[in-house]
């Protein structure tokens, strides 16, 4: 045999040669074949070839050992002796074809593989006729790729990868590597650098503070399927969506995915809605991020369980006839050096110019949503949550900051686009993207943007230039109102316009009030300590205020704790404040939500045209008696009028027009006395007459309660 050139040897036995599979494994040569494994501190190695030959191997340089097999090719083992121990028989991993075909990689190339998770990464097959694992990683920059994990000592020289394309996608079958190994991968930087980094598609990973990916594999049996057969065919976007938004670690500390699934069913069940909403659980390193700063885009997070329970927690809400939607985050990612960032020695998932790839506000890299491989993985990931794991919705977080090269930005820290402008076209084109990618794919789910500015179209369809989202979270709505409410109800009428502003643009998009996490957390004060007045006055408000918003056309989003009057600021380092329950008021505000979410399911006056100004019809605004009036309509004419008294006193008779003469029934009163209100209201009905007033051909002389709503139906 002609041998082998010194540096190429040097490179196959340092394993950073890009192609080892081009020289290890079994080579034809003459009438025979070459055979070359790589075996450290070896004593001896021998080939055993599949009809039971063996044939011994010569010691070469520094671990490199290499035979002469003759006759036809056949599959081999290699047996190992160390000194000191019983000899090893193993596979070869430079003996196998590659794991994955060229379709992937064309798709891949493309930027177009909607099913990443099924080709990168590390996943449990057998191939070839061997059980292990392959593993695939894009590392355009990196001179050569080697798996480490605790299955080879942290050693990567034996499993050094191979490079199959210009598009820098690196790939081993690791034979007898399964389920549970944890690994990451090294890469030989263009700077001559070893570096390890994480996964990028990682499945599952340690429980942090420990950073290593974990080999994943799912033996998970859906039991949903009634579930998402029925999703399949309802549009979400014109049902009923009142949703309970909560962080899992706070919510009741302690609990896993499996442990959450009764308590949260129960008690999410119990108060009517429609809805749970997660804040993030993909793989996070800092807990007091809350999730919003991700490493482990495809790993639900270790801290509560394997992927699996979080199926289970997911399969159960489902069961329970709850949707559930999870917070996603591709705006921006950590900088910590063993994940994402410059993860094969230089900017590859990031803009590599810090004007565009760096977010002021956060301390974090901002993704280069023009590179068609970085769009494609961030669109398998939608769709990676959505069809593994079930989801129905998912909120897209800090859109705002995605659209803008400017944002948080001055003069000179910025770069504009093409055109000169400020927009960022690639990060628009990519949430198009997106968006028609999981509507297409995944009949009955929602998107939702938490999108700060009055950016045109968030909610309009892709094919007419819209960002194609389902929902908007409507954070104009959420701030006037809450600035209203801050004031005392004797200077309210100075300020109606905060109440009353969001109905110029309500129909402008699809929009979902949010009542969320940010709004009671780094000094804002809970729902409950935003309100003025003492503590009978501060619930009444939130009583009134929570009345408000589910008459509003939109849909519903309430964070954890605001339920019940919870009167400390949220922290992720504690759990709520439950005991409160056990006061009669406050377990009153309690069941209005629960009442609340009753009418509001039952009335489709409440839901059906929230996106649609046939839906809504205002009665009065008067800024005099702090009250406002309107009429919720649905599609087949149904009506439920809702009337508000923000002053601090009952207000009565007052006369309020009506869209019908005859009896008319009070679906909720706040100020009821279960509700921890005072009583004050009209004995459950009122009957209309024919007098015009408001503009209605109907009106009726009534008392408002004090700090309360009234909903009004036909009797």
């Amino acid at each position: 045999m002609p041998p082998l050139d010194p540096g190429l040897v040097a490179s196959l036995v340092e394993a950073r040669h890009p192609r080892p599979h081009d020289w290890l494994g079994q080579h034809a040569l003459g009438d025979g074949w070459v055979v070359r494994v790589i075996r450290p501190l070896a004593e001896s190695v021998t080939a055993v070839r599949a009809d039971g030959t063996e044939v011994a191997l010569a010691h070469l340089d520094r671990g490199l050992w290499q035979g002469y097999l003759p006759g036809a090719g056949q599959a081999h083992r290699v047996r190992t002796a160390y000194a000191g121990a019983p000899d090893w028989l193993s596979d070869d991993p430079y003996r196998f074809v590659p794991s994955i075909g060229e379709v992937d990689l064309f798709l891949w190339g493309e930027g177009r593989h909607e099913q990443l998770w099924h080709v990168f990464g590390a996943h449990v097959k057998q191939h070839e006729g061997v059980d292990g694992t392959g593993f695939v990683v894009w590392a355009p920059h990196a001179q050569a790729v080697r798996v480490i994990g605790d299955f080879n000592s942290w050693d990567g020289t034996g499993h050094a990868m191979r490079r199959l394309d210009d598009n820098g996608v690196w790939e081993l079958f690791a034979p007898g590597v399964g389920p549970g190994g944890i690994y990451k991968f090294e890469l030989l930087t263009p700077s001559g650098e070893w570096v390890k980094r994480a996964d990028p598609l990682a499945r599952y990973t340690e429980v942090p503070p420990s950073t290593g990916s974990v080999v994943g594999h799912s033996q998970y049996l859906w039991g949903d399927a009634g579930w998402m057969s029925s999703r399949a065919a309802r549009d979400p976007h014109q049902g009923p969506m009142s949703v309970y938004e909560l962080h899992l670690g706070s919510w009741r500390p302690g609990l896993s995915y499996r442990q959450a699934a009764d308590e949260l069913i129960d008690y999410v069940t119990g108060l009517g809605f429609t809805h749970v909403e997660f804040m993030p659980l993909a793989e996070h390193p800092f807990g007091g991020s809350w999730g919003y700063q991700v490493t482990g885009y495809y790993a639900p997070t270790s801290r509560f369980g394997h992927p699996d329970d979080f199926r289970y927690l997911v399969d159960r809400l489902h069961q329970a006839g709850l949707g559930v939607i999870m917070d996603w985050v591709p705006a921006h990612f950590p900088k910590d050096e063993w994940a994402l960032a410059r993860f094969d020695g230089e900017a590859l998932y990031e803009h590599a110019d810090p004007r565009v790839g760096e977010h002021p506000d956060w301390g974090t890299l901002v993704f280069d949503f023009g590179r068609s491989q970085v769009r494609n993985f961030l669109v398998a990931n939608a769709l990676y949550w959505l069809e593994e794991f079930h989801i129905d919705g998912l909120r897209v977080d800090a859109v705002a900051s995605m659209l803008y090269r400017d944002y948080s930005r001055k003069a000179g820290e910025w770069v504009p686009n093409i055109h000169g402008g400020r927009e960022n076209l690639e990060a628009i084109s990519f949430l198009q993207e997106v968006n028609a990618t999981a509507y297409k794919r995944n009949p009955g789910i929602v998107m939702i943007a938490e999108e700060s500015t009055s950016f045109p179209g968030v909610t309009h369809p892709t094919s007419e230039g819209g960002l194609g989202f389902g929902l908007k979270w409507n954070m104009g709505w959420m701030h006037d109102s809450l600035q209203y409410m801050h004031e005392d109800p004797m200077w309210r009428g100075d300020h109606h316009g905060d109440i009353t502003f969001s109905f110029l643009y309500a129909f402008s998009e699809s929009f979902l009030l949010p009542i969320s996490h940010d709004e009671v957390v780094h000094g804002k004060g809970s729902l409950l300590a935003k309100m003025p007045g003492d503590q009978w006055q501060k619930l009444a408000n939130v009583r009134a205020y929570l009345a408000f918003m589910w008459a509003h056309p939109g849909k519903q989003l309430l964070f954890m704790g605001s339920e019940f009057g919870q009167p400390s600021e949220w922290s992720e380092q504690r759990g709520l404040d439950w005991w409160i329950l056990d006061q009669p008021v406050h377990q009153g505000l309690a069941d209005l939500v629960r009442q609340l979410n009753r009418v509001y399911r039952e009335h489709p006056a409440l839901w059906e045209l929230d996106a649609d100004p046939a839906g809504f019809q205002w009665i009065t605004s008067d800024p005099g008696a702090n009250v406002v009036a309107f009429v919720r309509r649905a599609r087949d004419g149904r009506e439920l009028v809702c009337i508000v008294n923000f002053g601090g006193n009952p207000v009565g008779p007052y006369r309020v027009g009506l869209p019908a003469a005859g009896e008319w029934v009070e679906a909720l009163n706040s100020d009821a006395t279960s509700f921890g209100g005072s009583g004050v209201g009209n004995y459950g009905r009122v009957t209309a007459g024919d007098e015009p007033w408001h503009g209605q051909p109907a009106s009726v002389e009534l008392t408002l309660p004090p700090l309360a709503a009234l909903y009004l139906e036909r009797g």
